[in-house]
């Protein structure tokens, strides 16, 4: 095992094969199918490995050409469509967030969860808790109406408008102390919010003495898939604690956000 660990802290990343996706990346990311030559500029690969990658990809099935006169066009098939399609089943999203939610709950000694926006409700599909007397109610298939819970406000900011504006016409009155009036103006400026800071925070909003704190996490596209939060009592959350907990429930959706495959070029 030390052996391995040695090799893997020495070997270099290959040339070779980061040309060969970089190309691959291009041609799926391309809006109509390129040229050779358009492709090798794009890529910023020389012409001759260029084509020896195309030739390749052509031959193993992800890449075609259309010959017009003297100019081949060529652009990704449907194979990758297939690699993805049965990764997607492997992935079972409860499982990929347990590592990261136990260790936001041994750090923090609060319950995590991750939560998927399904409609106007938040569900929770995975959960980790400390040991201790105290639980909350909170457990994996649970719902609650998403503007009322950080989980559903991380989400809610991200998404495109023309499936949040649906949704606006849905928010739910709140019955904790702190529950603001339901409004679409107060609602979207609490969005905003949330995208500044990149996280949400919800303190006795559903429930009388129970704040939480929620980060979004992506998918490979870009696309927000979820959120990562924890949740504690009020009390616990704010204050002097308050940073701490906000940094740690960030570094968790971001790093559960890598391993879906999301790369970011901007910070959210």
């Amino acid at each position: 095992m030390a052996d391995d660990q040695a090799q893997d802290q020495r070997r270099a990343p290959s040339p070779a094969v980061d040309r060969a996706l970089t190309v691959l990346e291009t041609l799926v990311s391309a809006d109509e199918p390129l040229t050779l030559t358009s492709l090798a500029k794009q890529t910023k690969i020389p012409l001759a490995t260029c084509a020896a990658i195309v030739y390749t990809l052509e031959e193993r099935g992800y890449a075609s050409r259309r010959i017009v006169g003297r100019s081949h066009f060529w652009r990704p098939t449907l194979r990758l469509y297939g690699l993805s399609a049965q990764l997607v089943r492997k992935i079972d999203l409860s499982e990929i967030a347990q590592p990261h939610l136990r260790r936001l709950a041994d750090s923090l000694g609060m319950p995590a969860h991750v939560g998927v926006l399904n409609g106007r409700t938040v569900v929770y599909v995975a959960k980790a808790a400390p040991p201790g007397f105290i639980q909350f109610d909170t457990y994996p298939g649970k719902v609650a109406p998403f503007n009322l819970t950080a989980l559903g406000r991380a989400i809610a900011a991200y998404l495109p408008d023309s499936e949040l504006a649906p949704l606006l016409g849905q928010l739910a009155v709140g019955t904790g102390p702190k529950a603001p009036p339901p409004t679409t103006e107060a609602f979207r400026e609490a969005l905003l919010s949330v995208r500044d800071q990149g996280y949400a925070l919800e303190d006795e909003e559903e429930t009388a003495e129970i704040a939480c704190v929620a980060a979004p996490f992506f998918d490979a596209q870009g696309a927000v898939a979820g959120s990562v939060g924890v949740t504690g009592f009020s009390r616990e959350i704010a204050g002097d604690r308050l940073p701490a907990i906000i940094d740690a429930v960030r570094t968790q959706s971001r790093e559960l956000s890598r391993q879906l495959g999301h790369m970011p070029v901007a910070a959210h």
